[in-house]
């Protein structure tokens, strides 16, 4: 795994800190993002080595994870454990999808765990590559004003399983960028707000036309 820019994580508060990230796989994104926050609370810059900092590890993150997946099962039960903030992302109704987004109860739940820790969300919420945006990120950054660090990760589709934590191709290169926390205005319109989000994490569709990370088969 190639890790850069953790020098901009060394210095940030314990609370109101709004990771916002691409997503590749269910699950394996997230285990190396809190492998990394770990690590970073030991000392280490840009690399992980013997997982020692395991022993005492960085707690005070969770991240936000559809309610439908993190209830499938006792595998996805136990990831949960390690700071889920379950939201539902889609009603549906007679079997056809009525709503998207998130509701306002899960909106206030991500709002109360950002105010005392650190958050990390996917603003597409889904694995597909260059999916747009949803406005609810947006508006929780809008609202309360933290402190947006965006990731950019690669090769986690190629080399994981996308439902769990199985190896699909060994030897992949993985890759993890922590970008500097941006310069937003909080008074600028969630439209704007996204746009910007979006192009820091690499998804908008002038990326996916140079082809940058690349993603599913």
């Amino acid at each position: 795994m190639t890790i850069r820019g953790t020098e901009h994580l060394e210095n940030l508060p314990d609370r109101n800190v709004l990771f916002v990230s691409n997503h590749q796989t269910y699950f394996v994104d997230v285990i190396a993002l809190l492998h990394i926050f770990c690590a970073v609370k030991w000392g280490k810059r840009n690399k992980l080595g013997v997982p020692y900092y395991l022993l005492a590890p960085y707690t005070n993150v969770h991240y936000v994870a559809a309610e439908e997946t993190i209830t499938k099962d006792w595998v996805t039960r136990v990831y949960s454990l390690a700071g889920a903030i379950p939201v539902k992302r889609t009603w549906v109704q007679g079997g056809k999808e009525v709503r998207r987004g998130l509701d306002p109860s899960d909106t206030r739940k991500v709002e109360r765990t950002l105010d005392r820790s650190w958050v990390i969300t996917f603003p597409q919420g889904t694995t597909k590559p260059f999916a747009p945006g949803r406005k609810g990120t947006a508006f929780i950054i809008k609202k309360n004003q933290p402190i947006v660090v965006p990731i950019v990760i690669g090769g986690f589709w190629r080399a994981f399983k996308k439902k769990g934590i199985g190896v699909r191709r060994a030897g992949t290169h993985l890759t993890v960028e922590f970008k500097p926390p941006m310069d937003l205005d909080y008074n600028e319109s969630t439209e704007r707000i996204l746009e910007q989000v979006m192009e820091a994490i690499e998804q908008t569709p002038e990326h996916a036309r140079k082809g940058h990370h690349q993603a599913h088969e």
